[in-house]
């Protein structure tokens, strides 16, 4: 931006990923930083081009700015129990909130972001930038001005911003300079399409006011059905944060979830661990499904299995069954780089797409035999045409667990054996097992079982380290994997078993990465940069540490987490050891999972209720 207003906001090109706040309508969503820009949507879905993408360029990505003129200290946090985002700025002359919001869909009939401003005291001054760049930032749209404000567009794309405030258009985008007094407001609306709704102030006011009640009854909806495991004053309003955010990536049109709102934010600064996030990940199916049961949130969990039965039912065997799928049914998530874009912190290259949905692993069987197992525990019965599937799926596990693959961590490099593949064939066999003997399926049970001891009896002597008494990334390997410490999650072994121990005392000497924190590996996988400490794996760590009978360790280690979570509440998927700034994209659905499930572990290890068939290990 070449014009001095504003510069103050934008003084850093770059904000930390804990200066931004989510709000969102359930098919997309804004990041808006703590200076009062957004700087990524995607629009009409989380995995539409971007219009705004300042995230991953300053110069060329575009934003909607809205901030004061003048050096300003800010500060921002949520309307309790919503995702209403409030921002309040402070300068010498006075005070201003915005607060931005998004009706969830079938409150409106298309994306539309509400940003509010309200002076408190005194008066600012205020500047207010809108600037959209479509297709990640490869389009300039074509301005004109309307009766309402601004229309900005390009193809079919159309942006409408309805505004009595004067926005002028010039080379940058349309801007506008005001002031506002003590007790006045103004309204900014940003639509996607036309406008053809009421937006006076009144109008403004109640459509804010039917968001926060739908957040608020959406909580209370589930609030006699959820677990009282989670009813702890330390730690209650993060899960209760954790879950906001799951719903926010959450598509209510299909079910699926969103692995994380954003693409290619660095695992390493400067590096090439950048990948794009905004896909649904089968992985996350069992870990999920735990989550939202425990939390009463039945309708959302059913939804999923829902789209996962779709999936899994269009796939020709159970060998074509795809890593991650779209959020919107499209097939493919072809990778490809956008070469002209900075990237975050100048971390290229930019990706969108994953590659990693072209990739064999293992777990992804494990995965969801172990997901539609947890179902039937909490209360589903399989139709015929859903047994024979997983019937299928368990089969699969069977025949090729003996392969290499990719996998949990989909490295790029040459396929391995790893241990946790080999783990989650035997989880899919021991779930196989148990759903046909508990409910008279025909299955091949001699053989499930034959198979199930044998992996069991290779991973005990090809997984273990003896001379680092501890479970390894690899058969006959030497370094450690901290998705071992799922080991006993998933009831592979005791939590007390002396190889569980051993593996736990191990990632804690030689995984850890400060107090709360965890690698997820050490080894050279073959990019550039070192990644961060893993969210998801200290999560992991809590909850094999519940399992061991070392509960006031599990819960120091869990506080100690804590301490990484943005002041919003939310997080990333790694954290930087070093600054404790967050790294990787943002938020992450499977940190935020793996927050509730270990708030959920150290609730029933208190010995309170969870109203819900217990958890692996704890039965």
């Amino acid at each position: 931006m070449g014009s001095e207003a504003g510069m103050w906001a934008l003084q850093k090109e770059y904000l930390d990923l804990e200066e931004y706040g989510i709000v969102g309508n359930l098919e997309t969503c804004a990041l808006i930083g703590r200076n009062g820009s957004v700087d990524w949507m995607c629009l009409p879905w989380f995995e539409s081009p971007s219009v705004f993408g300042a995230l991953l360029d300053p110069g060329r990505g575009g934003r909607f700015l809205v901030t004061p003129e003048e050096k300003f200290h800010s500060f921002h946090g949520y309307i309790s129990h919503t995702n209403i985002l409030e921002t309040t700025f402070r300068t010498i002359q006075g005070q201003m909130v915005i607060q931005d919001f998004m009706p969830v869909v079938g409150q409106s009939k298309q994306a539309v972001l509400y940003r509010k401003l309200h002076c408190t005291w005194g008066s600012i001054r205020m500047y207010g930038l809108f600037a959209p760049a479509p297709a990640y930032g490869s389009e300039t749209p074509e301005y004109e001005k309307t009766e309402h404000g601004i229309r900005a567009s390009h193809g079919d794309l159309a942006l409408q911003l309805v505004t009595s405030l004067d926005f002028q258009i010039g080379e940058e985008g349309a801007a506008s300079r005001f002031v506002l007094q003590e007790g006045q407001s103004a309204w900014l609306i940003l639509a996607h399409g036309e406008v053809d709704f009421d937006t006076s102030d009144a109008t403004n006011e109640a459509t804010m006011e039917r968001t926060r009640r739908w957040w608020n009854n959406w909580l209370e909806q589930c609030g006699g059905k959820r677990a009282c495991a989670f009813e702890d004053d330390v730690w209650g309003h993060v899960v209760t944060r954790s879950e906001l955010a799951l719903k926010l990536l959450t598509n209510p049109r299909t079910g699926a979830v969103a692995a994380a709102a954003t693409t290619s934010l660095p695992e390493a600064l400067g590096g090439e661990r950048n990948w794009d996030y905004r896909f649904s990940w089968v992985r996350d199916s069992s870990f999920l499904l735990q989550a939202l049961f425990h939390l009463g949130h039945h309708q959302e969990a059913m939804n999923y299995i829902r789209w996962i039965d779709e999936k899994i039912a269009k796939e020709d065997s159970a060998r074509t069954l795809q890593v991650l799928y779209s959020l919107h049914g499209e097939d493919g998530a072809e990778e490809r780089t956008l070469s002209e874009l900075r990237g975050y912190r100048d971390a290229k290259p930019v990706r969108i797409g994953n590659g990693a949905s072209e990739q064999f692993q293992l777990d992804i069987f494990g995965e969801l035999t172990n997901m539609i197992y947890q179902t039937t525990r909490y209360g589903r019965n399989l139709s015929g045409a859903q047994w024979r599937y997983t019937r299928d799926i368990v089969n699969m596990a069977a025949e090729v667990w003996q392969e290499k693959d990719q996998g949990i961590w989909e490295m790029r490099g040459e396929p391995r054996h790893n241990v946790y593949s080999k783990v989650m064939c035997w989880v899919a066999l021991d779930r196989g097992v148990r759903m046909a003997e508990s409910n008279g399926f025909d299955a091949p049970l001699e053989d499930w079982r034959a198979t199930r001891d044998a992996i069991h009896n290779a991973v005990l002597e090809r997984g273990f380290n003896k001379q680092r008494n501890s479970f390894v990334d690899v058969f006959d390997g030497e370094e450690l994997d901290a998705a071992n410490l799922l080991i006993p999650v998933l009831g592979f072994l005791p939590g007390d078993d002396p190889r569980v121990l051993g593996t736990i005392d191990a990632a804690l000497e030689h995984l850890s990465a400060g107090d709360g924190l965890l690698f997820r590996y050490t080894i050279d996988d073959g990019l550039r940069g070192k990644e961060g400490a893993f969210a998801v794996c200290s999560f992991w760590m809590v909850k094999a540490l519940v399992l061991a009978g070392r509960n006031d360790e599990a819960e120091r280690f869990f506080l100690h987490t804590l301490d990484y979570i943005s002041p919003l509440g939310l997080l990333s998927e790694e954290v930087n050891p070093a600054s404790s700034a967050m790294l990787g994209n943002f938020p992450q659905a499977f940190s935020h999972i793996g927050l509730i499930n270990s708030a959920l572990y150290l609730g029933l290890m208190r010995g309170k209720d969870s109203g819900q068939p217990r958890p692996m290990g704890m039965e």
